[in-house]
């Protein structure tokens, strides 16, 4: 059975959704009442979708009668992650020859690396470069020429973007295809540890450049749990990835098996059942709530806070802040991934990953399993994880293709609970963000990597504006007392709502050496922050009048995540006092963050999926 608060926040999702989302629903039903698209086609418009094919491919478009396969591809290579792209669209073209098919690479999405641009003015544009990769997803589809499509994409904005422009051409089929993460470097905690020591001058520059070096060492995703890993966690517990395909490591015979499979998977959906889900009809309330529930019981990325906000209501369907708090206070919190924890991806992926994880929830009652996957109905299917297919051996020789894939049921323990529990024994009761409201206004925290004892701090501000006045006045000594960080200013009206992922080690060292501490901002801190509390996502922002333009050096504040306040202890007399004195702060650009000047006038913390809460009841 459903456990109760599951039912009783979908219930209030589906009643908030119902004109929004049927509206959605309307849409895409007559989009797929809609003439098969190339069917349509004036002579000149085809010749321009055919121009480059070859002769084959060209016999195979006029003929019109079998699919044609979009491509959607973030592939660059800079980014680690985003590096075994580069062979996925030639793989994806092969197997559609073998089904008398086509593919082509209709579009490529920026993706720009948070890791690099962190405290640089990139950083600047990282999230508005979500709505960018949706606008670029969109308008590659907008060519109208195909049947179905893969999105390949991994990192921080990049799977938001795309499925919000997925979701705009809601009739088609269309599959998530991860490519993995990296093989495990050195351990997460002791890179933390060598950030700390560089931040107070014990080690040079060249042995941090080291550690990181050792850590992030090759093609695929970075292995702490932040939002890259949290995005493949969405898409696997949403129904849009092959069962069990997040975590496997890029350049193995498995993860070619499992891009190989889901190419097939779809060509045979479309050409032999005709029952190919569309993912407007994957992605409902019910969906979006499980989605929710993964993001609480793995103690997922508070970027997700905005960014599942945005996705959900691409779909026509209504979320809020509000609603993750009251499923936080039920979901068990069942991982511990770093920052949650010492062990990487790759040790979750060992001790059952997402199999079990979803079998744990689901068999307990926190996942809706009446839901439209990629796969068909249901969850049954991802609660089983996928192996080399040895009895058959391959489908293919090794010149023709990569090896079958099978499905067999997960581990029916955890291999690891200090990774991977049962819900009979979870880390915590509760899920891993909260909801903070109070005067100040409403924030999100992220508690599944923050000690108990630090989730209670009150303690006078220190006001700054921005990251590096912060890191200086450590350099300067002058932070050695019980403080909260207050840094204002970086919502994203102001400057995009850049990550303040370089406040970590200053905080976190500071912390180590027994001050209180605690961070509130209007900004976002990393998905791979971790154990210093921290109030982020603040609503409303400074430039919009939040009340956090007002706070001044000395003024005390309590950030208490069990009870989920934050509050200012400023009389509102004071405050009103203090409205009058204030001033417009003059908010200066990095380079390129110009291009958005008419963007920004357009945008306000709710835009952006920020102020979610804005439309609860």
């Amino acid at each position: 059975m459903l456990h109760p608060r599951i039912q009783e926040v979908t219930e209030r999702v589906v009643k908030r959704s119902q004109t929004t989302r049927s509206a959605y629903l309307k849409r895409i039903q007559e989009a797929k009442k809609q003439t098969r698209v190339r069917a349509g086609l004036g002579c000149g418009n085809l010749a321009h979708v055919m121009a480059a094919c070859s002769s084959s491919d060209k016999a195979r478009l006029k003929a019109d009668d079998q699919p044609n396969l979009a491509i959607i591809n973030s592939y660059n290579d800079m980014l680690s992650a985003h590096v075994p792209y580069i062979e996925y669209p030639d793989l994806i073209k092969k197997i559609a020859t073998k089904y008398d098919a086509t593919a082509q690479v209709a579009g490529g999405v920026p993706a720009m690396c948070d890791g690099v641009t962190q405290g640089r003015d990139g950083m600047e544009l990282s999230l508005f470069s979500r709505d960018v990769i949706a606008m670029s997803t969109a308008v590659a589809l907008s060519h109208d020429v195909f049947d179905g499509v893969f999105c390949l994409g991994v990192c921080d904005k990049i799977v938001p973007g795309l499925l919000i422009g997925s979701l705009s051409f809601g009739h088609l089929p269309i599959f998530f295809l991860p490519a993995g993460p990296m093989e495990s470097g050195i351990p997460n905690k002791e890179k933390a540890r060598v950030r700390q020591s560089f931040a107070q001058g014990l080690v040079s520059r060249e042995e941090l450049l080291e550690a990181e070096s050792a850590s992030y060492h090759s093609a695929g995703t970075c292995t702490f749990y932040g939002t890259a890993n949290s995005n493949q966690m969405l898409m696997e517990i949403m129904g849009l990835h092959l069962p069990g395909s997040s975590f496997i490591n890029p350049y193995t015979e498995l993860r070619d098996g499992l891009t190989a499979s889901a190419v097939k998977m779809m060509l045979e959906q479309l050409i032999e059942t005709k029952s190919a889900n569309p993912i407007g009809e994957i992605v409902d309330e019910k969906t979006v709530i499980n989605g929710l529930v993964g993001l609480l019981a793995t103690g997922g990325s508070t970027n997700h806070a905005i960014h599942l906000v945005a996705m959900a209501k691409a779909a026509g369907v209504q979320i809020t802040w509000k609603d993750m708090a009251e499923l936080s206070e039920v979901v068990p919190l069942l991982t511990r991934i770093y920052p949650n924890g010492s062990a990487d991806v790759n040790h979750f992926q060992a001790a059952g990953g997402m199999g079990f994880l979803m079998r744990e929830l689901r068999d307990a009652g926190y996942l809706h399993n009446d839901v439209k996957t990629i796969v068909g109905e249901g969850l049954d299917d991802y609660t089983k994880e996928p192996v080399l297919d040895v009895d058959t051996n391959v489908i293919m020789t090794n010149s023709e293709g990569p090896s079958k894939v099978k499905w067999v049921p997960c581990p029916e323990n955890s291999l690891d609970e200090d990774v991977l529990r049962p819900v009979s024994n979870p880390f915590n009761k509760q899920g891993g963000l909260q909801l903070l409201t109070g005067n100040l206004g409403k924030a999100v925290i992220k508690v599944s990597a923050v000690a108990e004892k630090h989730q209670f701090v009150s303690a006078p501000a220190k006001v700054f504006s921005s990251q590096a006045s912060l890191q200086d006045a450590f350099a300067n000594g002058e932070l050695n007392q019980d403080f909260i960080a207050v840094i204002k200013e970086q919502g994203p009206k102001a400057k995009g709502m850049p990550e303040l992922h370089k406040l970590t080690p200053v905080m976190a060292t500071l912390q180590d050496q027994g001050y209180k501490v605690a961070i509130v901002t209007d900004g976002r801190m990393s998905g791979a922050s971790g154990k210093v509390p921290a109030a982020i996502h603040l609503a409303p922002e400074a430039v919009e009048g939040g009340i956090i333009a007002k706070i001044r050096e000395g003024d005390m504040i309590t950030l208490d995540a069990p009870n989920g306040d934050l509050i200012l202890h400023v009389s509102d007399e004071e405050l009103a006092d203090r409205e009058l004195e204030l001033t417009q702060p003059e908010l200066t650009f990095g380079t390129g963050r110009e291009l958005f000047t008419g963007f920004r006038n357009m945008v306000s913390s709710a835009d952006m999926g920020a102020s979610a809460f804005g439309i609860d009841e």
